[in-house]
């Protein structure tokens, strides 16, 4: 898809092999003529200073956030795992608030999109590396997209364990309609949603339900204990339903121009 959502100033259309070894050999020869180790220097010095003075908040209030699910997943992990996300506000969080120190740890669809994308990335991911940790960061609408392959994680012994930050809402679109069309809520309260912990159960998988931040961390710790055991779980957090990603750009506009309340 050429030009959708960026401005491409060499657009290449072809077989896609040939593309790709053509693009590869040009920048073979281009990284073999440049010195890498001081490039943008400057750059990443003022971003890490952005960091350390303005660091990601939020307000912790008693009910579970997902910025605390997603942090705890690190302290636990200590960042030594894959981590794949869906679409949506899950999305977001696990970028933000998972310290990704390593290349190649963070597995998401970007800006496409693609609900359903994170499960099959993350089963994907785990055949690739089947001694690594891997977790799909999930919100309880995307999920639902792909959550038949269950029954494949079991049938193959694949042990990716679901995280599911279920706010009873498809959160993305609940909160642009929140942020920008005044509080006009249309089709995006899944009063009904499935009970994840019984569909993990009736695919032959453990699951477990958390209700409160003093469970969190217990019910993490006990998801990465079935790595010992190469099988799967899933972790449905209830987290709070009006949490908002921040910051936020509003469509149309530019990354300089931003919500942050």
């Amino acid at each position: 898809s050429i030009r959708k959502n960026v401005e491409v100033d060499v657009p290449v259309v072809g077989d896609c092999r040939q593309a790709l070894e053509g693009i590869l050999e040009i920048c073979r020869a281009k990284m073999a003529d440049t010195d890498w180790s001081g490039m943008h220097a400057d750059w990443l010095q003022t971003v890490h200073e952005w960091k350390a003075n303005h660091p990601l908040a939020y307000n912790k209030n008693g009910h579970i956030k997902p910025q605390q699910v997603i942090e705890t997943m690190y302290s636990i992990t200590k960042g030594d795992a894959i981590i794949a996300t869906e679409v949506g506000q899950n999305q977001m969080w696990a970028a933000q608030f998972y310290t990704f120190t390593k290349p190649r740890t963070l597995l998401t669809s970007g800006g496409l999109g693609t609900m359903g994308y994170g499960f099959p990335a993350a089963i994907g991911a785990q055949f690739a590396f089947p001694d690594k940790l891997v977790i799909n960061v999930a919100g309880d609408g995307s999920i639902q997209m792909n959550i038949q392959e269950l029954a494949t994680v079991v049938q193959n012994k694949i042990p990716v364990k679901v995280v599911i930050l279920n706010n009873g809402h498809l959160g993305m679109v609940r909160q642009w309609q929140e942020l920008i069309y005044e509080n006009r809520f249309s089709q995006t309260t899944t009063e009904r949603g499935p009970d994840f912990v019984k569909l993990a159960d009736a695919n032959g998988l453990k699951g477990r339900r958390v209700t409160t931040v003093e469970e969190l961390e217990a019910a993490i710790q006990e998801a990465l204990e079935e790595q010992k055991k190469g099988l799967g779980y899933v972790v449905d957090c209830t987290i709070e339903e009006t949490e908002l990603v921040r910051p936020m750009v509003n469509g149309g506009t530019p990354v300089t121009d931003f919500l942050l309340d």
